[in-house]
């Protein structure tokens, strides 16, 4: 349970900063969002040998600590900035808070899962990993949660020491955790290798590669959604906190999403048909969402006596898949391959490759947005990136270079590892 309860902290850090960010991006719309990924992508560029660097020479213990007590630090340094919001402007801090926020996020969650990779074998992996990310989607309710009731009563420069305590609470369960193993195994060693390894490992194993095009397909997708969504928040919604609540609303939707498939039907898929299908139904579900934007477009539906636009039932459900069934999937592959593959290959995919899609896709739709191109067709076309996931996905998840599955009885090298959980 410790390991489920670092989750929890984690994620309820980012989710409440996160409306913070996307309130931002809501006041400027999406003729910004090029910028604000371009930065973030060229930060990750130079990020990724530092990381790289990190992991090859410092032990596990301290690179956890040293990667969350920086943007611990960080979270505490931006509560001036937001005081002085309204000086400063919301373009210019939407573009440093935004940078900031997605290299927090891409970093702190994708260190969190190499460290679980390296903690778990396969067996156990597609045993706890669902129960893991469901402590994680239990933050991700409870920080957007807290966000809606506080935003109106603190304002939204105080969120971010409430943010700062959460990650500070996941980073001593995640010692203790880091403790706990390192008398049972060498993994507190550091890994070794070349600083660049995690660029390498991307062109020299196929289960990467595959892993990379399912990354920019899928976040293709989700970028889309936030892109058009932008929009309509521009359009509709003219206060900062109104955007906030707003943003919160579809997180807490989405994590709701999430936390239901990881309950049931995602632990079910893993145990019973392996990984394939978990990873190839969410890109089915984005498939059949598409095409109800494509024809719909702008409309809004009634949902429970309230009115939702569409953009924002297709955000919610091609997240939530990814978070409550893809992603746990693809942790769960992580364990079969080595851990300088776990810690720098995946980094690299899972930041700097992401955020090389988020500039490409948001570009994108900036100009199909100038051109006066409809929302039903740039729908259309991610209804075509859908359906290449789909294939991408099963392929990946049956790649030739992953090592043989751990079964229950055989091959056990970890004792132990059901506290964790």
């Amino acid at each position: 349970m410790v390991s489920a309860l670092a989750f929890f902290f984690l994620l309820t850090s980012y989710y409440i900063v996160r409306p913070v960010r996307d309130q931002l991006g809501g006041a400027v719309g999406s003729a910004q969002l090029p910028l604000f990924y371009l930065a973030t992508f060229v930060a990750m560029l130079l990020l990724t040998p530092v990381f790289g660097m990190l992991v090859a020479r410092f032990p596990r213990r301290r690179l956890l600590s040293w990667s969350y007590s920086f943007f611990i630090v960080c979270l505490l340094g931006f509560i001036p900035a937001f005081l002085a919001q309204d000086r400063i402007g919301a373009r210019v801090l939407g573009v440093v808070f935004f940078i900031w926020v997605s290299v927090f996020n891409l970093f702190v969650v994708s260190l969190f899962w190499s460290f679980m990779a390296d903690v778990f074998d396969s067996r156990r992996a597609r045993e706890v990993f669902s129960l893991i990310a469901l402590g994680g989607m239990a933050g991700a309710i409870f920080g957007p949660s807290i966000t809606s009731l506080l935003v109106g009563l603190i304002g939204v420069a105080p969120l971010l020491l409430v943010s700062a305590t959460m990650l500070g609470m996941a980073l001593l369960l995640l010692l203790r955790i880091s403790v706990q193993r390192a008398e049972s195994d060498n993994a507190e060693q550091p890994i070794g290798g070349s600083l660049w390894a995690g660029i390498r490992e991307l062109w020299s194993r196929p289960f990467l590669r595959l892993m990379a095009i399912l990354m920019l397909l899928g976040d293709g997708i989700g970028t889309l959604a936030y892109a058009l969504l932008a929009d309509y928040v521009k359009a509709h919604m003219a206060s900062a906190p109104m955007r906030t609540a707003f943003y919160a609303h579809i997180d807490l939707a989405v994590n709701l999403l999430g936390a239901l498939l990881q309950l049931t039907l995602s632990p079910w898929l893993l145990m019973r048909r392996g990984a394939v299908w978990a990873l190839v139904l969410p890109q089915l579900v984005n498939f059949g969402l598409l095409v109800m934007v494509m024809i719909g477009g702008h409309a809004e539906l009634s949902v429970l006596g309230y009115s939702v636009p569409l953009l924002a039932l297709m955000m919610v459900g091609t997240r939530g898949f990814m978070y409550g069934m893809t992603k746990p999937a693809s942790d769960a592959l992580y364990t079969r391959v080595p851990r300088e593959t776990r810690y720098k290959g995946k980094n690299f995919v899972e930041t700097a490759v992401w955020r090389f899609g988020d500039v490409v896709i948001t570009t994108s739709i900036s100009g199909l947005v100038k051109l006066g191109i409809a929302v039903g067709s740039i729908a259309l076309i991610g209804v075509g990136a859908s359906s290449l996931a789909a294939w991408i996905a099963r392929k990946a998840a049956t790649s030739p270079d992953l090592a043989p599955e751990t079964k229950a009885g055989k091959g056990q090298q970890r004792t132990g590892n059901e506290s964790l959980a």
